[in-house]
C-alpha cells in the first residue's frame, strides 16, 4: 500500500512592499514569476519610454488594485 501525497502551492500575485521603490509592483511581479527585481525594474522602464500613457495607467491601475504581501 502506498500513499502519495500531492501538495499543491498557490501563487498570487501580490505588491511586494519589503523590497517596493514606489508601490511594490514591480518586485511583486518578480517574485511571482521568479524573476530578478533589476530585471522587472527595468522592462517597466524600457516599456514606459515606449508606451509612456499605457505603461503608466497599468501601473497605476496595478498599485490599486493588487493586495499587499502582508
Amino acid at each position: 500500500m502506498s500513499y502519495q501525497r500531492e501538495y499543491s502551492v498557490k501563487k498570487t500575485l501580490k505588491k511586494d512592499v519589503s523590497h517596493k521603490k514606489l508601490s511594490g509592483v514591480c518586485a511583486g511581479i518578480a517574485k511571482y514569476y521568479e524573476l530578478p527585481r533589476i530585471a522587472i525594474r527595468i522592462a517597466a522602464i524600457g516599456a514606459l519610454i515606449i508606451f509612456p500613457l499605457a505603461t503608466g495607467v497599468a501601473y497605476v491601475v496595478a498599485a490599486i488594485l493588487l493586495p499587499t504581501n502582508d
